[in-house]
């Protein structure tokens, strides 16, 4: 088959690329036609390894030029940027021929659908529902992200398939006719796992509002009265970064609490430490979740939408915490930190339960679908 994936770019180290190379990178060994088309790549390589077969193509259309313009500068430019990319995408489709192109619901999601090139249309959504009133913004922007959370429905209902990542997610949608669920496979199959002995905690994601490391940090000050020699290492890299370092040395907390910068080889830092925690307000999945549990710890996570409870089964692989439940947080960081046997036995079971998102898995989903649109 020739699959088509667009994507802004491929050079960030987020979760969304590293999931995109995995199935491209999985979709071209076994022999299909893989081109990745991009519009703020800007000649950048891609973060993650891909497969030398796998095409690249940029558009060339730089919507992040918008980034630190006012709200009138971007309603100004963004619709001559989409007219751009219309143009531009079109007249690559049209000559490409391709089976299946994916949008990963970016900035071409408002108009893939309309392109008549003879492929099915897959929207791909990597984010929960109501991510974008999730985002906590006020005034005119609130307004934005409420009007455009209604409009994210009626396009889904426009594409061949609509692919989401969460059963729970799911029915947020209204149950539309073209949904499909299909999970984030496991980034990478560990060559070892755990000792479960190590006193250091990890957590992973961008520095930012979404992931709540800010909440994690003032978690971390009551724990660390108790448990003074376990530390906690947040690995990524984002706007909060500054933020983050004042409120650890605020809370004196420099000794036991470290922001390490992202790294390709994740496997090698769970595999030193003992616990995962997640404290985000909202998710799409939560990657580091199943890349944890495969690397067999055990898990702690705020019950947000969207994701943890579709991968923790509380009390067997780790432990759902309501939201914002600080207090909760910290008593059930606390009970797997004390009890090495309960750490070892939920890392069991984490590591068990991690067969579910196999990449054999998931991708069998993947093709299960396309050779579905194509035979329609």
């Amino acid at each position: 088959m020739k699959i088509v994936y667009c994507i802004a770019g491929t050079h960030n180290s987020g979760g969304m690329e590293r999931v995109l190379a995995n199935k491209a990178n999985y979709l071209s060994r076994i022999g299909n036609d893989i081109t990745i088309i991009t519009t703020d790549q800007r000649n950048k390589t891609p973060y993650f390894e891909m497969d030398s077969r796998i095409k690249h193509y940029d558009l060339n259309i730089n919507y992040c030029e918008n980034e630190n313009k006012s709200l009138v500068e971007k309603l100004a430019s963004y619709p001559f940027k989409q007219h751009s990319h219309f143009v531009r995408l079109s007249a690559f489709l049209k000559t490409h021929k391709a089976d299946i192109v994916i949008s990963m619901f970016d900035h071409e999601a408002s108009f893939l659908y309309k392109i008549k090139d003879g492929s099915k249309k897959v929207l791909e959504i990597h984010f929960s529902r109501f991510k974008r009133i999730q985002y906590g913004r006020r005034g005119v922007w609130k307004l934005i992200d409420s009007l455009r959370s209604r409009r994210d429905v009626l396009l889904a209902r426009k594409y061949d398939s609509f692919v989401v990542l969460t059963h729970e997610d799911k029915k947020y949608w209204n149950d539309l006719d073209n949904m499909v669920v299909i999970p984030n496979a496991n980034s990478f199959e560990p060559q070892s796992q755990s000792s479960l002995i190590n006193k250091r905690v990890i957590a992973v994601g961008r520095y930012d509002y979404q992931k709540g490391f800010d909440n994690l940090i003032k978690i971390w000050k009551v724990v660390n009265q108790y448990y003074p020699d376990w530390s906690l290492d947040i690995f990524g890299d984002g706007p909060l970064k500054k933020s983050y370092k004042r409120l650890i040395n605020d809370l004196e907390l420099n000794a036991s609490v470290s922001l390490c910068p992202p790294v390709k080889d994740i496997e090698r830092e769970y595999i030193k430490r003992s616990i995962l925690v997640m404290t985000s307000r909202y998710e799409g999945f939560g990657m580091a979740l199943t890349e944890a549990q495969s690397c067999g710890l055990p898990l702690i996570a705020f019950a947000c939408k969207c994701g943890p409870r579709d991968i923790i089964k509380d009390g067997v692989n780790g432990f759902l915490v309501e939201e914002y439940d600080n207090d909760i947080m910290s008593e059930k960081l606390m009970k797997l930190m004390g009890d090495e046997n309960l750490r070892i036995e939920m890392g069991s079971n984490a590591k068990l339960m991690s067969d579910n998102f196999s990449l054999e898995k998931i991708m069998a989903i993947w093709l299960e679908l396309f050779d579905t649109l194509k035979s329609k």
